[in-house]
Order: structure tokens, then sequence, then C-alpha cells
């Protein structure tokens, strides 16, 4: 009998050494829960990239396939103009310095 109870004490002390380890030692919860945070975060950040990656491929086939956007970056990006269009360009006047007095 009395081993017995030296054997369930044994086995209670690595029990309760084992759970202490399981929560508070490396690998334990807390390690797990800044792991799931580092997830959560890679997962918000693939969804902003993905995004952006979804629109640049829209832009992409939109090169492709219309003129429109490739006559709309030609004319803003490089100041082109169709044949047979006039080109106007705006100067608003700049106020002019006063005149020296002549001595």
């Amino acid at each position: 009998m009395r081993w017995t109870g030296a054997l369930v004490l044994l086995l209670v002390a690595i029990l309760v050494m084992l759970q202490l380890r399981l929560w508070s030692g490396e690998g334990g919860r807390p390690s797990v829960e800044a792991l799931e945070d580092q997830v959560r975060e890679q997962r918000r950040e693939n969804e902003g990239l993905q995004q952006r990656n979804d629109a640049l491929a829209a832009e992409v086939e939109d090169l492709k396939s219309g003129e429109a956007a490739v006559e709309e970056r030609a004319r803003s990006e490089l100041g082109m103009i169709r044949p047979g269009e006039t080109f106007y360009r705006v100067i608003e006047n700049a106020p002019r310095p006063a005149p020296e007095p002549v001595e």
C-alpha cells in the first residue's frame, strides 16, 4: 500500500510539472497565442496585397484588350494628341514685377 501511495504522488507531481510546462513554458499557450496573432496579421497583409494584385491584373487586361486605356495613358503621361486635334496650352498670367523708378 505504501508503494502505491508513493507512485500516485509521483504521477501527480509529473502531471503538475507537465501542466505547468504546457501553460507557461516554451511552446505553451502564450507562444501559441503569439503565433496566432502573427498569422492573423499576415492574413490581413495578404488580403491587401491580393487586392492590389487584382487591380494590377485588371489594369494589365485593360491595356491588352482596349485602346482606351492606352490612349488615356498616352495623353496624360506623354502629352500626346490625335492627328487633326489642336493642342491648346493655357498659361496664366504671372504678376509682373513693378518697374523700377528711373532716376
